[in-house]
């Protein structure tokens, strides 16, 4: 197999293992706050989710785990100055995602659900 052969086999198979810890496959729209689509997309094996108003990134390519999650250093709140850098870990349910960032101990999280 060549080198993106094998990255997209790899990637796959983390796709599978996360579909089988958890309730629903990435992908689709969301809605943050009741009112704030945002796209969310795996692009390269990466999960993005971008506020689709303005193109606000707040994934910026996490990474899947083999429980099921999506973790990643780079994720950013849109309440939040925009040099500030979160851990972040989303988890995707059969309704929607709930996705959580910390960092220097202070922690945020919220649930978005999934529009159909």
């Amino acid at each position: 197999m060549t080198k993106p052969t094998i990255r997209a086999a790899a990637a796959l198979g983390l796709l599978l293992a996360a579909g089988t810890a958890s309730a629903a496959v990435p992908g689709g729209t969301y809605l943050r706050k009741g009112d704030q689509p945002i796209a969310v997309t795996v692009k390269d094996g990466k999960l993005y989710c971008t506020r689709i108003a303005d193109g606000y990134e707040m994934c910026n390519g996490m990474t899947a785990q083999a429980d099921g999650t999506w973790k990643g250093g780079k994720m950013k709140h849109p309440d939040m100055p925009g040099f500030m850098r979160f851990n972040g870990t989303v988890t995707f349910t059969a309704t929607g995602l709930n996705i959580k960032g910390c960092a220097l101990g202070m922690c945020d999280s919220e649930a978005w659900t999934k529009q159909k």
